[in-house]
């Protein structure tokens, strides 16, 4: 399963309930990009969702 490089964000579950209450399982999945980033001076490709994107929290490079 893909889970972000940063923090660490997976698949989360829930459960969708109808108005007769019968329960589903559903996943939410977290959006994940597969991005190149600079770690300890190389490059590695690697998962990051787009909150860590947007915070600015990885060194993309282009």
């Amino acid at each position: 399963m893909a889970k972000c490089y940063v923090c660490g964000k997976t698949t989360s579950f829930g459960r969708q309930v109808s108005k007769s209450h019968r329960v589903t399982r559903t996943k939410r999945k977290a959006n994940l990009q597969r991005i190149k980033i600079k770690v300890n001076g190389g490059v590695k490709r690697v998962y990051v969702c787009t909150k860590c994107l947007k915070a600015g929290k990885v060194e993309k490079v282009v």
